[in-house]
């Protein structure tokens, strides 16, 4: 049985690690003090208090382990996984569309499901004083204010093990979630996320018995702009950050300065701040949610919409009439053949790129 000391090996040394957190968070030993996240990388806090269980390694999203279940979970098939509807889609709120990075899309569905009672939260990122968090989100509130955009989406996955208890005996679990009265959860994340919590999903780890709805978004790669690297980007884009309104990236990364111009970058000119990880990726699309979002292949102020489970696709209905606008159905006919195509190239270049440099590895 492989352990977190083959994970270490397998993963982290090789610059695969995406820093998720999961590992670390429904680690079987946390409560003792196997494991710890030290600058978004897990370690070992002490390697005695291991019990080598290998439920670190089979959940992570980079190993191989339970991939064949969760396609067959997800009823996942090639290139880019199941699609059952693609579509172009905004939400009906004006105000929520000022604040999103696209659409509002995610927003709207998220408002729609928690005003209707189907869920209890959602865990999102927010913007907070001390920057881009990852919340439980339990008020329409703390919804409203996750939207936009966040160059560094990848540790939604620790808000988990932070609202809930960590990985322990059912029993103990159900009772804190009893407790809380939390047990419909939407999680919006990354493909690697999606993935992670999708394996927990298939082990029946506590607490993703609570998440009933993934959301997943479309991702190039996700960006670190610390330790100078936002001084980097402001003299790369000939800007400053404090006059930009809005970041979202569709081919590029497009900066809406606030006196309404907009400045294109090439992603590839990004790579400075690309997490090293990222170059190992090959899910664009977030193949394993419900339901997949981005601005890819739609116009701006539009979010392309991939309904991919029967279980998204029903989310997706209900909020159509009461959430959402779409575009006339003529203009949808025409996009449709155009977006699908699109993603698929996207799609296929991360893929491609991503085993070049497994090979190189290799």
């Amino acid at each position: 049985m492989k352990t977190f000391f083959d994970l270490k090996q397998e993963v982290r040394a090789t610059g695969r690690c995406h820093g998720c957190g999961g590992c670390v968070t429904f680690c079987t030993a946390i409560n003792y003090g196997a494991l710890h996240m030290v600058d978004d990388v897990p370690r070992f806090k002490s390697v005695e208090k291991c019990i080598d269980c290998g439920l670190c390694y089979r959940i992570c999203p980079v190993v191989g382990d339970l991939d064949e279940h969760i396609k067959k979970q997800t009823g996942w098939s090639a290139p880019i996984g199941r699609i059952l509807e693609t579509t172009v889609a905004q939400a009906k709120d004006a105000s929520l569309r000022a604040r999103a990075t696209d659409g509002g899309v995610v927003t709207g569905i998220l408002l729609h499901l928690f005003d209707t009672g189907r869920i209890d939260g959602a865990i999102v990122i927010k913007n907070t004083a001390e920057g881009r968090k990852p919340i439980l989100a339990t008020t329409r509130e703390d919804i409203i204010e996750s939207a936009g955009f966040s160059f560094n989406t990848a540790k939604g996955i620790t808000q988990l093990g932070e609202t809930y208890s960590t990985y322990s005996p059912v029993a103990q679990a159900l009772g804190s979630l009893i407790r809380q009265g939390l047990k419909r959860i939407a999680f919006v994340g990354t493909p690697c996320q999606i993935k992670s919590i999708r394996k927990m999903q298939a082990l029946k780890i506590v607490p993703s018995d609570a998440i009933k709805f993934y959301f997943g978004r479309f991702c190039n790669a996700n960006y670190d702009f610390s330790g100078g690297k936002a001084r980097e980007l402001e003299e790369f884009a000939n800007c400053k950050m404090d006059d930009i309104r809005k970041i979202n990236i569709k081919d590029d990364l497009l900066l809406h300065h606030k006196d309404g111009t907009i400045r294109k970058i090439a992603l590839r000119d990004l790579d400075f701040a690309k997490r090293s990880a990222c170059a190992f990726c090959d899910d664009f699309t977030a193949e394993y949610s419900d339901i997949s979002f981005g601005g890819l292949g739609a116009s701006e102020g539009w979010t392309t919409v991939i309904t991919r489970t029967p279980l998204g696709r029903a989310v997706f209905a209900d909020a159509r009439d009461a959430a959402l606008d779409f575009l006339s159905i003529d203009e949808n006919l025409k996009l449709d053949s155009t977006v699908l195509q699109k993603l698929q190239e996207s799609s296929a270049r991360k893929r491609a790129a991503a085993e070049e440099r497994q090979a190189i590895r290799k």
